[in-house]
This record gives C-alpha cells, structure tokens and sequence, in this order.
C-alpha cells in the first residue's frame, strides 16, 4: 500500500518506483483467464502460439496492465488517481519479467486541484517496450 504523498512531495522528472514482476508462468495465464473469462489459445494452449508464428503463449495485455495499475498505486495512493490510460506495444511472453517504470512530466495547480501527470513504461527483459501510458493524480497539500 502506498504512503500518504503530497504535492509538494513531488517534482518535475522525478522517477516513480521501479516494480519488477516475477517472470510470467502459465498458471498464472490460467488463472487470469479464469478471473477475466478470456479463454482465448493464445493466452492459455502453450503449443497455440507456435501454431501461428508467435513462437509462444502470450500474456493477457490487461494483465501487463494490471501490473502497471500496481506500480502506480504503490507509489500514489488510488484515492488520488484521476485518469490512467495505456497503449498496448509489444507481446508479454511466458518467462518475460515485466519492469515498470515511470516519470513526472508535469505538475500544475488546476481548478483547485493539486494535478501531476506522469508517463509509464512496462518493458520486458529484452529491455523490448510492451506499454506505453500516463496517469494523472490529484495529491494533497502539505499542512
């Protein structure tokens, strides 16, 4: 769980935490389809992927997403995430370690609201790019 954070905890070009994730197993992928009801082959039969040219299973891209949502909100706490957006780049693949990293682009004050916007990563051992995205957070003022 994250700390309390504050605006003025924050500063432009500072790195969020780094989240490095456990390499990606099957049962994992099994799992996930199951919560998520998306039994697609290529996410869950390991011999599906070699079939049509990916060499692999691949990971459920809102899975790689959900590790990104887990990396933000162990830095901000969720009560301040406004807006969380993800654009879909690469393949996760089994064995792959997911790193998410992320930076402050801009920090303002708005409407009353305390706003930093921050761009996050999601890369794959191969140091490959599998999502690009952003976030934004409405922080308190320190007293």
């Amino acid at each position: 769980m994250a700390k309390e954070l504050y605006f003025q905890d924050i500063n432009v070009k500072d790195q969020m935490p780094l989240l490095v994730k456990d390499p990606v197993k099957h049962m994992q992928l099994v799992k996930y389809a199951g919560a998520s009801g998306d039994f697609n082959p290529l996410h869950v039969d390991p011999e599906f992927g070699k079939t049509v040219g990916i060499g692999s299973q691949i990971a459920h891209g809102m899975l790689v997403m959900g590790f990104v949502g887990q990396a933000i909100t162990n830095w901000i706490p969720k009560k301040y995430i406004r807006k969380f957006s993800v654009r879909f780049v690469g393949m996760t693949i089994i064995d792959d370690v997911v790193t998410v990293t992320g930076k402050v682009k801009s920090k303002k004050q708005e409407g009353g609201n305390n706003l930093i916007l921050c761009n996050v990563y999601a890369r794959n051992k191969a140091d490959e790019l599998l999502i690009t995205g952003s976030f934004e957070a409405s922080l308190p003022d320190k007293k």
